[in-house]
């Protein structure tokens, strides 16, 4: 009996990742195209309307984590949060203006950054409870944003128009939520207020080197989806086009996530970080060559390499080296700082550089990224060779 309600959970979690990620994809992929072609904004406000989100991460993840752990009810968390965010995802609809937008998208943003961190904390937990794999749950979500920028690509090229995205954002969030009502109710384990919890956090040296690299290899990760579809259209591609690219490149990431477990325990957590970060570098470099359209969608493959190790790497990594009582504080930050500040730095920074160049200099500024990100990371590699620890003992 057992072992058919956990299954059941199992598939609860699954299917809310599948229906988040499936709303975020129908919508922040083709964004900037409906704020350039039908709103007429130009790349500064595009970029600035699309960094908000990012910036509202950095403060209300943690202001989330704090609210879950006081209330001991992190699934009400959840299920109000999701369904408020793609409530408020229609406002969008209403804006006419470039601050109506900005407004907007602070309403959406409040809400949402509390999807993310906290269904990944509770599937963590579930997970490292049962002895599941949290990639088999987490890819998922990979499934859904490719699926939806294919599907979603193809319906805005009909004459139902790019207004689209709004509407599968509200509908599939609203499922998600009511998906997040049966999940698995794991309560954080915190002992003390979120401000203790972040104190011993930034104690831990490679921790915070860990959230430096996340910022750098992550952020222009989360900030391609934004500007990938413009890039995509420069080199001649259509919506479906875009759509095409990102099935790939998303899809792509399913089998990496599957075998990261392995692994990972294979050549260890650092090593699997690095040359994740290592891909992720040669993706920009290539991107700013600017190949061919046939080639772009081939070498879309190479974000599965890069992210679907990553993203389960990364959270691993957090599971190992924090103390149990400032997991749900160190998951939250974690993501604050890759989902938040480095999706609103990269984010920010390349609208401003697509204004005054070309989309290619914005892979250029993601590859000089992405190098910091891999030295830091072939650094905490050397430096845990050097201590002579395995990376999953180490900052016990």
């Amino acid at each position: 009996m057992l072992k058919k309600k956990v299954k059941q959970q199992v598939y609860i979690l699954q299917g809310f990742y599948l229906f988040v990620f499936f709303a975020m994809g129908s919508l922040y992929p083709l964004l900037s195209l409906y704020l350039s072609e039908v709103e007429g904004l130009n790349g500064y406000q595009i970029g600035t309307v699309l960094s908000i989100g990012p910036v509202i991460m950095i403060f209300f993840q943690p202001l989330w984590g704090m609210i879950c752990d006081s209330t001991q009810k992190p699934r009400l968390i959840l299920t109000l949060t999701t369904a408020l965010a793609g409530l408020l995802g229609l406002t969008y609809l209403l804006a006419d203006d470039y601050y109506v937008f900005i407004i907007a998208a602070i309403f959406v943003a409040v809400f949402q950054s509390a999807v993310i961190p906290v269904s990944d904390s509770i599937s963590l937990q579930f997970s490292t409870r049962e002895k599941l794999n949290y990639g088999n749950i987490r890819l998922f979500g990979s499934f859904g944003f490719g699926l939806a920028v294919f599907s979603i690509g193809r319906a805005s090229e009909t004459s139902i128009g790019l207004s689209v995205i709004f509407y599968v954002f509200f509908a599939a969030f609203i499922i998600a939520s009511v998906l997040s009502l049966k999940m698995p109710n794991e309560n954080p384990k915190s002992k003390g207020n979120i401000l203790a919890g972040v104190k011993e956090i930034f104690g831990l040296k490679k921790f915070v080197v860990f959230l430096a690299i996340t910022f750098l290899i992550f952020g222009p990760n989360l900030a391609n989806n934004v500007y990938f579809g413009l890039f995509i259209e420069d080199r001649g591609g259509t919506y479906a086009g875009i759509g095409l690219a990102f099935l790939i490149a998303v899809l792509s990431e399913i089998p990496f996530m599957q075998v990261a477990g392995r692994l990972i325990n294979k050549v260890g957590l650092m090593h699997v970080i690095a040359l994740a970060s290592a891909v992720s570098l040669v993706r920009w470099i290539f991107y700013f060559t600017q190949p061919g359209l046939e080639i772009i969608y081939l070498s879309a493959v190479i974000q599965g390499f890069s992210i679907g190790l990553f993203i389960p790497a990364g959270l691993r990594y957090v599971r190992e080296i924090m103390p149990e009582h400032i997991m749900v504080t160190a998951v939250t930050m974690y993501s604050a700082i890759g989902n938040g500040l480095g999706n609103w730095f990269s984010t920010l920074v390349s609208g401003i550089i697509y204004d005054s160049f070309n989309i290619y200099a914005v892979y250029l500024f993601f590859a000089m990224l992405s190098a910091a990100g891999f030295l830091l990371a072939i650094w905490m590699l050397a430096a845990e060779k050097q201590v002579k620890k395995p990376s999953g003992a180490a900052g016990k």
